[in-house]
Order: C-alpha cells, then sequence, then structure tokens
C-alpha cells in the first residue's frame, strides 16, 4: 500500500461486533468506514459515540449511512467511500441479525426479511465493492458467518440457513476470485452474549408450536446458553484484524473462534479436503489458485 492506511469498510457497526472490529481496526490506522442503518434516528446515540471516539483519540474512523437490505443505500456509500479515497482494501460483511424459534413458527415474510440482511446483504455489498477490488487487483472479503454456519442448531432453522447460503457463496467467491488476487474469507465465531442476542426475534406464528412438547422449550434453552457465554467478543476484533495482517493469498478459507467445541473445526477439515477434490475432478484447480498483485500464482 506504499505507506498508506488501508482502506476498511465494515457494515453493522452500531454494536457487537461490527463495533468492536471498527475501533480495534482504526486504533491499529486502518482507515475505517463504519456503517450502519438509522444514523439519524434509531442508531444515532450509536453513531455519535463512535465519532465523538474518533475525535477523542484522532483515529481515521468515519460513520456512514448504509441499509444492507436497500441496493441504492449500499451503492451510496460505497460510491462516497471509493471517491473519498480511490479504492477498498477489505469489506467486512459483519451486519446481520437472528430469529430464534421453531422453524415452522417462522412466517415466509419473515424468512424473506432473514435471508435478506445475512445473505442478500452480502450479496449487495460485495458485488458493489468488487469493480473497485478488481481495477485494484487487490481486495479481502471478510464474512462473518457463525458456528451455525457449518451446524444445525434446533430453535435456529431460519439463521442457520442464511449463514449456510453465506458460507456457501463466501467459498465460491474464494475460488472465482482467486485469479483476480482477491481473498475470500469466512469468520466463523462461537457464542458471545453481545447485544445481538437481545435483539433476536420470535416466530410470528406462535400457534405452530402446538404439539411439539418439551422440543418447544429449545429455543428458549439455546437462547440462555447464548446470554450466559462468557466468552469475550473481543477476541473475534482481534481476529479479524489478524487475518486482514496475513499476507494476500496466505489467509485459510475458514477461521473458527471462540466457544463450542471441536465440530466445526472437523467438518472444516474434512470438506477443505473434498473440495480440492472436486476442483480436481473438475480441472479447474489451476483457475482457482491465487494469484498476488502483480500476477504470480501463489
Amino acid at each position: 500500500m506504499s505507506g498508506k492506511a488501508q482502506v476498511v469498510l465494515i457494515t453493522g457497526t452500531s454494536s457487537g461486533f461490527g463495533r468492536l472490529i471498527a475501533e480495534t481496526l482504526a486504533r491499529k490506522e486502518f482507515h475505517v468506514f463504519a456503517t450502519m442503518r438509522n444514523t439519524k434516528t434509531r442508531n444515532a446515540a450509536a453513531a455519535h459515540e463512535l465519532e465523538q471516539l474518533a475525535q477523542h483519540e484522532s483515529l481515521n474512523l468515519q460513520v456512514l449511512e448504509l441499509d444492507v437490505t436497500q441496493d441504492s443505500s449500499v451503492e451510496q456509500a460505497v460510491n462516497e467511500v471509493a471517491a473519498k479515497c480511490g479504492r477498498i482494501d477489505v469489506l467486512v460483511n459483519n451486519a446481520g441479525y437472528g430469529i430464534m424459534d421453531l422453524s415452522e413458527t417462522v412466517t415466509v415474510a419473515q424468512a424473506q426479511r432473514q435471508l435478506d440482511v445475512n445473505f442478500f446483504g452480502v450479496l449487495r455489498m460485495n458485488r458493489a465493492v468488487l469493480p473497485v477490488m478488481k481495477r485494484q487487483r487487490s481486495g479481502l472479503l471478510l464474512h462473518v458467518s457463525s458456528g451455525g454456519g457449518r451446524l444445525a442448531i434446533p430453535g435456529m432453522g431460519l439463521y442457520c440457513a442464511s449463514k449456510f447460503a453465506m458460507e456457501a457463496l463466501a467459498e465460491t467467491y474464494r475460488y472465482e476470485l482467486a485469479s483476480q488476487g482477491i481473498d475470500s474469507v469466512i469468520l466463523e465465531p462461537g457464542a458471545h452474549s453481545t447485544p445481538i442476542a437481545d435483539k433476536l426475534e420470535s416466530g410470528e406464528d406462535n400457534e405452530r408450536k402446538a404439539g411439539y412438547g418439551e422440543m418447544a422449550k429449545v429455543p428458549a434453552q439455546v437462547l440462555q446458553l447464548i446470554r450466559n457465554s462468557r466468552a469475550n467478543a473481543q477476541q473475534i476484533a482481534d481476529k479479524v484484524l489478524e487475518i486482514i495482517e496475513t499476507p494476500a493469498g496466505q489467509r485459510k478459507l475458514r477461521y473458527r473462534v471462540g466457544p463450542g467445541g471441536p465440530g466445526v473445526e472437523r467438518i472444516n477439515t474434512l470438506t477443505d479436503e473434498i473440495q480440492a477434490e472436486l476442483l480436481e475432478a473438475f480441472g479447474i484447480t489451476a483457475a482457482a489458485k491465487f494469484k498476488a498483485p502483480g500476477g504470480s500464482a501463489d
């Protein structure tokens, strides 16, 4: 980067992981654009806090309005960052929320909202920044997923479905963009008690719980486990920093961080092997090999 601060665009920074990631990267002298919805209304206090922090600590941190569910909002924010800085080095797809209930209680409209944020929001963001990164022949798409992006958790069916879909997309980007010198990486946090736990939605068709017996209690039990987590959310921000600072082409596809046992890592290890076999079988191993800036395959 010839001494220039890397430009990082982060979604969903009003609280939780996103807020910590924004603060951590800004304190490490990255040029951070922290985005969130409703900066003048519901999230006005959060936006003001970040702006005050930037002023107090002389951080290169700016707050932008961005709603990942709105094409025009995404395009406006990305265009503003690109016009101001001339580049976007890292996109952290962090914005998301969850529905915690039996799958049958979740209406189709609810499910569409869940996918619109957690999946289509990522698709919108990536499509908006990729033309900039392709011109640079470099960049990092960093997707904040979950252990629920690899494991099916009763009581979290629609959330898991959205993260499964997002991970499939992120992994496909990994192979398709490698020749462009662009990395795609997935971060899978375990259970952390962040403000998102207080924003989880319930199914809107509560009558559908009839007949489920003990299973009807499971969503509340899972939620309590999340709220009881003592895991420090700062480790997620620290891992994001570590991933960004890892040289391009040397980053892993998936990083598992926090509590939840070894199951996710075991799945990741096995699927890495199977994916390599698939690429070989399709004859696209060479095409999916990362090329560092300058054109050399890594």
